[in-house]
């Protein structure tokens, strides 16, 4: 099929997200997640971006301008939740974990593609992560969260069940996807590298470039 022009519109906003006032972002859809949130939750997740914050101070290029890593502890990922299954990403991929807030369709796009949305003063699409990987669809709540991810300049906000923890884990803890021994469930084969188990829990490990740069992901509008 033809490819759907993402130099030109849409989802290019990931690679040089433009300005939009807060009052205009997000003023068309209203989600579950949009409720003001517990003080549990609330606190969650400023724990989760303080963590954050501190993976991002031992990124590569910060150790090698003098911040000193644990070597033996692990890289850092962010875990959350599919319906019963747990994934991860690195760290180091994501800008921020925020409540689902107000999304503003935009048309002709695939079901997925949410919308956009205000991230700090400029305009970030939407995905239902559930929805991108063909996954049962449920209604949105107040467990839902937004990750907003990116990988070189392109930045996405996806949508996914929840966010449980930050967890260090060590290339020795890592299965390969190219090994049957490893579990990856079909919906995720594309787009991880391998699981983890850690304390009995296994965890899918996903690939953000493979996700953000995938034929899928950018074949998003809608042929008229």
């Amino acid at each position: 099929g033809q490819r759907s022009g993402i130099q030109s519109r849409g989802l290019q906003e990931f690679r040089g997200p433009r300005s939009l006032p807060a009052s205009q972002a997000g003023s068309s859809a209203r989600g579950a997640g949009n409720q003001p949130g517990s003080r549990s939750s609330i606190g969650q997740i400023a724990a989760l971006q303080s963590q954050l914050v501190q993976a991002s101070q031992l990124h590569p290029e910060s150790v090698a301008s003098g911040a000193q890593a644990n070597v033996g502890a692990g890289e850092q990922y962010l875990v959350f939740s599919l319906l019963e299954c747990e994934c991860a990403l690195k760290a180091e991929h994501i800008q921020g974990v925020e409540r689902l807030v107000d999304v503003t369709p935009v048309p002709n796009v695939v079901p997925w593609v949410r919308g956009v949305m205000n991230l700090r003063g400029s305009v970030a699409s939407v995905v239902d992560l559930r929805a991108f990987l063909d996954m049962e669809q449920l209604p949105y709540n107040p467990r839902t969260r937004l990750l907003s991810v990116q990988y070189n300049e392109m930045v996405i906000c996806l949508i996914v069940d929840g966010v449980s923890d930050m967890v260090p884990i060590h290339d020795t803890a890592i299965t390969q996807i190219i090994t049957r021994q490893t579990y990856i469930p079909q919906w995720a084969l594309s787009y991880a590298y391998g699981s983890a188990l850690l304390d009995k829990r296994v965890i899918v490990l996903l690939d953000a470039a493979r996700l953000l740069f995938s034929d899928k992901m950018q074949h998003y509008s809608v042929e008229l």
